[in-house]
C-alpha cells in the first residue's frame, strides 16, 4: 500500500489473528483508502493493484466499499477446518459415531479453560455454533469442521486433539465432557499442530456472502503412513496438499470475481 501511495496510519484492520504455521483461506481487512483513491478505482482495481505486489502466498481475491464505520472484527461467525490426520494418533479407521458425538459434546456455551491458551483478563467462555465430522471426498474421517462467532487463543487446535484422544481409546466421551463442565478442575490433553488448521472463512454482515458457501476440495489428500517414521515423512506432503487446497480455491475466486 506505501509502494502504491495508498497507506495512511491507522488505514488497515484485520478481522481475525492465527497462530503462526496456520493456513488461512480467507481473513478480512478493512482498508481506508483517500478520497481521491475512491472516487477513481473500483473493486477489480484495487485487486490488481495489490496483488501485482503482494507475496506468493498471499492473495486479495474480492474488495467492497463499505461505509468508514463498518467493524471489522465483530462477525457473524469464522469456520475453522482442522485435518485431525497430521496427529499421529488419528487411527487409520474411524468410528463415525464416537467421531460425531465427541464433536457434540463441544457445541453451545461453555468454558473453554482446559482447551485454551487463555490470555489475562480474558473471558474463556464461547459459544460454539456447530461441530462436526470433516470428511474427504471419498467419505473418509479425516478431521473436524468448528464453527463459532469467535474463539480463543489455542482452542481449535486443543479441540482437535481432544477428539483425536476420544477416537483413538486413549479418552471416553464422559472425560471430554467433564473437561468442559467442571473448567476448575485442570486438564490437559495435548494441541494438534498448527499445520493442520485452515481459517476457512469469515462471514461478516458487509459482505452480502462474499466468500461463503465453498467446500475444501480434498481430492489431492493422501492417507497418512501407520508408522511413525512414515508420518513423520508424509507431514512434509501434507503441508504441500493444504498449501495446494487453499491456493486452488483462491485461483478460482478470482477467476469469479
Amino acid at each position: 500500500m506505501k509502494e502504491i501511495g495508498w497507506w495512511r496510519e491507522g488505514c488497515l484492520r484485520l478481522s481475525s489473528r492465527t497462530d503462526a504455521g496456520v493456513s488461512v483461506r480467507m481473513n478480512l481487512a478493512s482498508i481506508d483508502l483517500p478520497e481521491s483513491v475512491i472516487s477513481s478505482v473500483d473493486g477489480s482495481k484495487v485487486i490488481r493493484a495489490l496483488n501485482d505486489r503482494l507475496p506468493d502466498d498471499l492473495v486479495a481475491w474480492a474488495a467492497k466499499k463499505v461505509p468508514s464505520t463498518t467493524p471489522t472484527r465483530p462477525v457473524i461467525s469464522r469456520k475453522y477446518y482442522y485435518r485431525c490426520e497430521v496427529i499421529k494418533a488419528w487411527p487409520e479407521n474411524v468410528d463415525i459415531d464416537i467421531l460425531s458425538n465427541a464433536c457434540q459434546i463441544f457445541v453451545g456455551t461453555h468454558d473453554f479453560t482446559n482447551l485454551c491458551r487463555l490470555e489475562e483478563g480474558k473471558d474463556p467462555t464461547r459459544t460454539v455454533i456447530s461441530c462436526d465430522p470433516w470428511l474427504d471426498s471419498d467419505n473418509r474421517p479425516i478431521g473436524i469442521c468448528v464453527v463459532a462467532k469467535s474463539f480463543l487463543w489455542n482452542q481449535v487446535r486443543r479441540m482437535a486433539s481432544a477428539i483425536t484422544g476420544v477416537v483413538s481409546g486413549e479418552y471416553d466421551l464422559d472425560f471430554l465432557a467433564k473437561s468442559i463442565e467442571k473448567p476448575n478442575i485442570p486438564v490437559d490433553m495435548g494441541m494438534g499442530s498448527s499445520r493442520g488448521l485452515i481459517l476457512w472463512e469469515i462471514n461478516h454482515s458487509a459482505l452480502d456472502g462474499i466468500g461463503m458457501g465453498s467446500i475444501p476440495d480434498t481430492r489431492i489428500f493422501s492417507k497418512p503412513p501407520s508408522s511413525l517414521r512414515g508420518h513423520k515423512n508424509w507431514m512434509g506432503l501434507a503441508n504441500l496438499e493444504m498449501s495446494t487446497m487453499v491456493n486452488s480455491e483462491w485461483i478460482r475466486e478470482i477467476g469469479l470475481s
